[in-house]
């Protein structure tokens, strides 16, 4: 009987080589050019998939400035409190909280960021209530605000336009 174990496959040349790799576990094929469409389709379903299992219907879309803070300057402050009211106000009357049938309607969803985004995520989650954050890969630092449902907080790459692939 002859020792094998040292030797190299016949075959290790294919085994090892990157078409042989499932599409899937590729990430130098997911993550090229010719994926980005790809890669929309499936963050697409991805949050799709998720709104679906919530029982989201519709939503409401809050849009507003990242730089309005809740101690900001001048009227900054004004517009937060106000954002944050609306988000409260929508979610309490709006359908936020499941119907009979278990549907949601009219949950807050913004861009997930710091402050007019916030603000409105804050006030959904003041009533007790879901929202969502659509964020955006960025070429500088964000990280979602910490009022969004942590399970409707997505993060999303395909709308990136400084991505070169």
């Amino acid at each position: 009987m002859t020792d094998t174990s040292s030797k190299a496959k016949p075959n290790a040349a294919q085994l090892a080589s990157p078409s042989y790799r499932l599409a899937v576990l590729d990430p130098d094929f997911l993550l090229g050019p010719s994926m980005r469409g790809v890669r929309f389709l499936l963050e697409f379903a991805k949050a799709d998939e998720v709104l679906r299992a919530w029982q989201v219907r519709s939503t409401i879309v809050v849009f507003g400035s990242a730089r309005v803070g809740q101690g900001g300057p001048g009227r900054h402050a004004f517009w937060y409190e106000q954002a944050r009211a609306f988000g409260r106000i929508a979610s309490e009357r709006g359908g936020a909280f499941r119907d009979g049938e278990g549907i949601r309607d009219n949950v807050i969803a913004t861009g997930g960021g710091p402050g007019i985004m916030e603000a409105a995520n804050r006030g959904a989650q003041d009533a007790g209530a879901p929202s969502i954050g659509f964020n955006i890969v960025l070429p500088h630092e964000q990280e979602p605000n910490a009022y969004s449902t942590p399970e409707l907080t997505f993060l999303f790459h395909y709308g990136s336009y400084w991505d070169p692939g």
